[in-house]
């Protein structure tokens, strides 16, 4: 079924990706983002990606950022050969698990070819491609420099039929829509909308965890990396910090070091590498000191904790508008699964439409089970690092981190534990993949072999 016309509020990752697909069924696409266009917001499309300065409304821009394979495997759907195509444009591509270098709770697991991609990259660079290629497609309207005032709905307030917007100095305008999609990330203000609508606030779960990340660029020679594309360093119970190396294009790198309950990296040369050197394990100090700064100091971006808007237990929602992405679930970055749930998100919306469906129940309730898989891998993993307070806390939970310890320690030297670890963490299987026969056998097999 073809409608007319849809309206993506927020054009940040989750929004450009929603717009692509939402091209496949409305006649007209618009997205509205408050940057403005000398922003880098809009312009030549064509332009080099790597001259594109960080938009303000990605404040985490100059900072690591990983696209899981499930993400990857969205914008392969949606722009076919987008890998190769970035590739050749000099973003480092490799295996998921066979380039890059991934330790847990001190363990550094085994590496082996997954047969799935990865690329490492700038947030500006990835994102400024996909929008020139959001952009190009026939359909597709922009309005930079607006702001979002609100929705709007008909008289009996059950259908919503726009977006109002609003440029600085101008007055308020309103987009008619067919949907409008909320796309405006942690600071969406779609619970309000809802209660001026006279419907119930969703509810909200969080998970307090004060991390920062402080990150500098560096010229990396990558040879220092014996082949990976990016090192991943994650907190440990013992050393609750870690860090990132990523290689990115035009031969620039950006280290990252991350800690919560303020427990952050200092952004002076001398304290930066003093804190990279107390990780739990050596690899991102030692890059550090083999290589440039391209800055003077660091920058830093703080995450207060995950927080997800639960829409899916509402059991009214007006029709013609949908939340996704960071509007609906912020996650721990440390994770990396942000722009990749959106993604998924994004397709599935999709199904729906191709089935005629504008139903918003019906939309939350079935990209419920991709968000509450990266919410127990996020919320699991914090809540079992000292000092954090709040997430799950039960037995059950607690038999399963003693358990992932183990299984940490078993996939340092299992290929098979270790595989099977990435592809839960890229979000292709689900996280009882790691408790299947097959696997447990090796991880718990293997602690009955060191006692012995």
């Amino acid at each position: 079924m073809t409608h007319t016309h849809a309206v993506v509020l927020g054009g940040s990752m989750a929004g450009l990706l929603t717009a692509r697909v939402l091209t496949e069924h409305f006649e007209r696409v618009t997205i509205v983002e408050r940057d403005s266009p000398t922003g880098g917001w809009t312009g030549d499309p064509h332009a080099d990606p790597r001259e594109r300065e960080v938009r303000r409304g990605v404040p985490q821009g100059r900072h690591a950022h990983g696209l899981l394979a499930a993400g990857l495997n969205v914008i392969e759907r949606l722009f076919p050969g987008a890998t190769r195509e970035l590739a050749t444009a000099g973003m480092p591509t490799g295996d998921v698990l066979g380039n890059v270098r991934f330790c847990a709770n001190g363990y550094r697991l085994k590496q082996v070819p997954a047969g799935m991609d990865a690329v490492s990259f700038s947030r500006p660079y990835l994102e400024t491609w996909i929008r020139s290629k959001v952009f190009a497609l026939p359909g597709v309207a922009v309005r930079g420099g607006h702001d979002i005032v609100g929705i709007e709905a008909d008289a009996a307030r059950t259908r919503v039929i726009g977006a109002r917007i609003q440029a600085a100095g101008e007055p308020a305008e309103t987009l008619t829509a067919d949907l409008v999609v909320d796309a405006t990330g942690k600071g969406s203000r779609a619970p309000r909308w809802l209660a001026e609508l006279g419907y119930e606030r969703p509810r909200e779960e969080r998970l307090q965890v004060d991390l920062a990340y402080v990150s500098r660029p560096y010229r990396v020679d990558p040879a220092l990396l014996d082949g990976d594309i990016a090192i991943i360093i994650g907190p440990s119970v013992a050393a609750p910090r870690g860090g990132a190396v990523m290689l990115q294009e035009g031969g620039r790198a950006v280290i990252t070091l991350f800690g919560i309950l303020g427990d952050h990296s200092p952004l002076d040369d001398a304290g930066y590498r003093a804190y990279a050197k107390r990780l739990p394990l050596p690899y991102v100090s030692d890059i550090i000191e083999a290589s440039e700064p391209l800055a003077a100091g660091a920058v830093k971006y703080r995450f207060p904790g995950s927080t997800r808007h639960r829409y899916d237990r509402l059991r009214r929602f007006p029709r013609g508008f949908v939340v996704l992405g960071d509007a609906m679930c912020s996650f721990n970055p440390m994770y990396g699964q942000g722009m990749s749930v959106a993604g998924i998100e994004a397709l599935k919306l999709g199904s729906l439409l191709e089935r005629g469906e504008l139903d918003a129940l019906r939309f939350f309730r079935e990209v419920k089970p991709v968000v509450d898989i990266p919410w127990q891998i996020a919320t699991g993993g914090d809540a079992a690092l000292p000092g954090v307070q709040g997430g799950p806390k039960d037995i059950g939970t607690r038999m399963v981190n003693r358990y992932l310890n183990r299984l940490y320690a078993a996939a340092e030297h299992d290929e098979v534990v270790s595989l099977a670890f990435s592809r839960v963490t890229n979000l292709l299987d689900p996280p009882t993949a790691l408790m299947r026969p097959r696997i447990a056998r090796r991880v718990l097999g293997r602690r009955r072999l060191a006692a012995a």
